[in-house]
């Protein structure tokens, strides 16, 4: 019986993918020999040579998938997609950029084995320096969106050193119920990469169900990301205004597109000022978006 799926996305991180695979592998051999744990990788359109470099693996790993989108589906669609040829109790959607340090994520099954209220567990994720990563944070309210927005996302963000109930934990280092999962007809595919993890927490916490952070387990990631910050922004922005379409009322939705713009208006007035295509090209790309 197949008790995890382990799902990473690639998106032209060939290097990175096979680096995080050969991690678990080196962890948890016995346990993919045996078929308890597989690995899924989802190559997200990379139009390079990743598929072929990843699947070189599947000589020494026998329960290794790899499947080949066409296009890039984004980070929910991507994953979707791997879900759907998993067949573990548990899901593990692991960011291709990240290594498998110990045997914590063994703990993390152990854990909600455990506790049958907690629908999702976050992992403790680590900076190459060896500092601690904050992968757990609280949900968008008004204030908490204005702190982001305006200097104090790190107020927001944590890595307790304790198992702790959350309000949303980081995809790049997620564990779900698979049936959870299914229950929920998986991450949100109006996300392409950004707040995905926070509406899925949401509307688990919406079904009963809690989110907690554990940090007994050590997963390095580098964040090296296969986007750009100028992406990263314009989808942060749309991950906001969906998310507040979604699960805010008709004010509160208004008020999230005034701060968006007031912030918006801000980087370009510095743009012009400072002459940075950058911020003038991001902000303009970003406040064109439709609402």
């Amino acid at each position: 019986m197949t008790i995890l799926s382990i799902i990473i996305l690639n998106y032209k991180t060939g290097d990175f993918t096979v680096s995080c695979v050969n991690s678990v592998f080196d962890i948890y051999k016995d346990e993919l020999s045996k078929k308890n744990i597989e690995i899924i990788v989802v190559d997200n359109g990379s139009n390079d040579d990743s598929v072929e470099e990843i699947s070189v693996l599947k000589k020494e790993i026998s329960n290794l998938k790899v499947i080949s989108n066409k296009k890039n589906l984004g980070f929910s669609g991507g994953n979707n997609l791997g879900a759907k040829q998993a067949s573990g109790k548990y899901f593990l959607f692991l960011n291709s950029d990240t290594q498998v340090l110990d045997r914590g994520i063994k703990r993390m099954i152990d854990f909600l084995e455990k506790h049958t209220h907690v629908g999702i567990l976050g992992g403790k994720l680590k900076n190459t320096d060896e500092t601690n990563q904050d992968s757990a944070g609280k949900f968008f309210d008004l204030i908490n969106i204005f702190l982001m927005l305006f200097g104090g996302e790190k107020l927001l963000r944590t890595s307790p050193d304790k198992e702790a109930m959350v309000d949303w934990v980081s995809g790049a280092s997620l564990m779900i119920r698979a049936d959870l999962f299914r229950k929920l007809d998986g991450f949100d595919d109006n996300f392409f990469m950004y707040l995905e993890d926070m509406d899925l927490c949401l509307r688990a916490k919406k079904m009963g169900y809690s989110t907690y952070f554990y940090p007994d387990v050590k997963i390095l990631h580098s964040e090296h990301g296969s986007s750009n910050r100028s992406f990263a922004i314009i989808n942060i922005y749309k991950g906001i205004i969906y998310f507040y379409k979604k699960h805010k009322g008709f004010l509160e939705y208004n008020v999230v597109k005034v701060f968006l713009f007031f912030k918006a208006l801000i980087a370009i007035s510095i743009g012009l000022l400072t002459r940075d295509k950058y911020l003038l090209n991001t902000y303009r790309t970003a406040i064109k978006l439709k609402t």
